[in-house]
């Protein structure tokens, strides 16, 4: 308990300290709305016991426009706590959002590969949506009706110490029976979360892939995974909000319960006193125990906020807790342009065990282009994401101009290589921001000179508003995001090049047009191509072949060309695309 308080108020003052002015000014509105609320039925008291003794139609009237007064300064506090309420509420879990996203962003691909899209969207907006009412007022307004309830309970014990008694114990029983409730629903809180996660992460993805899953007739399939899916989420999800109706009819029971007794307790007081116990204090009685029950209601409900709000906060620090399995370096360099690749003796695999590469050493000079061979699975781009680093090697070293990739900072890293894969990703975004990822550091004209040194100015105005035209899903060839690639990579200005082409995909124009664009994009760079085409692989100033994650072949172009005992001059004479197919 005390490690999950702990948790709560460093979320809060994490996210709360930037707005502490909003939020004292939200804790003055709820504390003075609960004094407003203490306030109001001492003047019903006051009106009905003059009322009765035949006062001055005056102070009636007075009574009844203080009343009318109060009770419309309520409403226009409760209208400005609730519009600070979701200003601070909306800005505090936005941020959560960002700090999230960025630390998903910072871990490396293994964690990506375990995880579907759906579960993350669920952990980063689902949880954090639940998290709103926390940071906009839950932990004051629990406070608030804390000190609500010890008021209420103050004015009993000072009509009567009966009264405040039976109101005490009739409090902490129910109390009581809340925090019983409480321990019992969380765990169900905590299952239905992660049931939700991988319920709406398997939507998420099959209806992403709708198109493939009609085209291959695994529509009913799908459908029996999607009721497995759902038969394990909806008992929990049923088991959970059956829990919170049960707590809701304790709650009406308690209201009904608490209005017959204090008007037995009134009418029994009022018999031994009836001086003290006037008509009207039985009528303030009667108002203090209806308000009773709305703390106490109030509470209950932010208890379950707070159980919802529990496992979505330890859901969150789990998140936080996870580190990327790659360590950032101690920030060696590199200098500007081509640079060089050496592999030694690399060994890697996804799973310890079961290496996909093995003992894998080549060298490749700066400014050189290397071409990559080898069949589907014989790790192409394993190697490739290697040396971006999105995974470190078991065994051996990966070294660009002499340094080890573990040895420089990720960003540093990064900057200096540019990746082309077959799968471009596309924003639902302007041409100028899909080019620049969202960089408003890099000029319009800059990008057109970009366009133009790659040959792609006739696919620029074939645009139709331009860098400003919005890109829809779906709305480039392979082809043409493979172009938008070569820009973005064009702009970056790295001094290592790596290529996965997407060459069956490619009509004849659209590879003419590719051609030309890697001429301009492999100057004064080196490049790693995994190669499909042979126009391509003429390129290539050494080649490397690949067979079950081990160097088949490997040596300069001419050399394995003209060496008719060679794998390569096999491939040259039947073809890349039928052998390596």
């Amino acid at each position: 308990m005390l490690v999950l308080l702990r948790r709560y108020f460093a979320l809060l003052a994490r996210y709360l300290r930037p707005q502490w002015v909003g939020s004292l000014f939200l804790a003055l509105f709820l504390f003075g709305n609960a004094g407003l609320q203490l306030l109001k039925p001492q003047l019903l008291k006051l009106f009905i016991d003059t009322a009765l003794a035949h006062g001055v139609s005056l102070t009636l009237l007075l009574i009844a426009c203080s009343f009318i007064g109060f009770a419309l300064l309520n409403q226009g506090i409760a209208v400005a706590d609730s519009y600070l309420g979701e200003s601070i509420a909306w800005t505090a879990t936005n941020q959560l959002r960002t700090d999230l996203v960025a630390h998903c962003l910072s871990l490396d691909l293994s964690f990506h590969k375990e995880r579907s899209p759906g579960e993350l969207i669920e952990r980063i907006d689902g949880d954090v949506d639940t998290l709103s009412h926390f940071f906009s007022r839950l932990i004051i307004q629990l406070g608030g009706n804390i000190l609500l309830l010890c008021g209420i309970l103050a004015i009993f014990f000072r009509i009567d110490w009966r009264a405040g008694l039976g109101a005490s114990v009739y409090a902490l029983i129910f109390l009581s029976m809340l925090m019983v409730m409480r321990r019992r629903l969380i765990p169900l809180w905590v299952a239905q979360r992660q049931a939700s996660a991988e319920f709406y992460g398997f939507l998420g993805e099959r209806l992403e892939g709708t198109a493939e899953i009609r085209a291959n007739g695994a529509t009913t399939t799908v459908l029996r995974r999607f009721l497995r899916q759902f038969h394990t989420w909806f008992p929990i999800t049923y088991k959970a909000r059956m829990s919170e109706t049960r707590i809701f009819l304790v709650n009406f029971a308690v209201i009904a319960s608490s209005l017959v007794l204090t008007l037995i307790l009134g009418a029994y007081l009022r018999s031994f006193n009836p001086a003290a116990i006037t008509i009207g204090t039985i009528f303030a009685m009667y108002t203090y125990a209806f308000m009773l029950v709305g703390p106490i209601w109030t509470i209950q409900t932010q208890l379950q906020d707070l159980q919802q709000v529990e496992a979505c906060i330890q859901r969150i620090y789990e998140l936080f807790s996870t580190t990327s399995r790659l360590h950032d370096g101690s920030g060696a360099t590199f200098g500007r342009g081509p640079l060089a690749l050496e592999f030694e003796h690399v060994t890697f695999g996804y799973e310890g065990d079961v290496p996909v590469l093995r003992d894998l050493t080549f060298a490749v000079q700066p400014g050189q282009v290397l071409g990559i061979l080898g069949r589907t699975g014989s790790g192409k781009t394993t190697l490739a994401r290697l040396i971006f680093r999105l995974y470190d090697a078991q065994q051996g070293c990966v070294r660009l101009d002499g340094v080890s990739v573990q040895q420089t900072h990720l960003q540093t890293l990064r900057q200096h290589i540019g990746l082309v894969t077959q799968d471009v990703q596309l924003f639902q975004a302007s041409v100028r921001d899909n080019l620049t990822f969202f960089n408003r550091g890099i000029s319009d004209e800059r990008i057109l000179t970009a366009l133009e040194n790659l040959g792609l100015s006739a696919w620029y105005q074939s645009l139709p508003t331009g860098l400003d035209t919005v890109l829809p899903t779906g709305a480039l060839s392979a082809g043409e995001a493979q172009l938008l690639a070569f820009t973005r990579v064009f702009l970056q200005d790295p001094g290592i090049i790596i290529l996965d082409e997407a060459s069956s995909r490619l009509d004849p124009a659209t590879a003419a047009l590719l051609e030309k664009a890697l001429d301009t994009l492999f100057d004064g760079r080196t490049a790693i191509v995994i190669a499909h085409r042979l126009s391509t692989i003429q390129r290539a100033n050494e080649i490397l072949i690949l067979e079950d994650g081990a160097v088949l072949e490997y040596g300069s172009y001419d050399k394995l060309a003209h060496d008719v005992s060679s794998r390569f001059f096999h491939l040259l004479q039947v073809g890349l695309e039928e052998v390596l197919a």
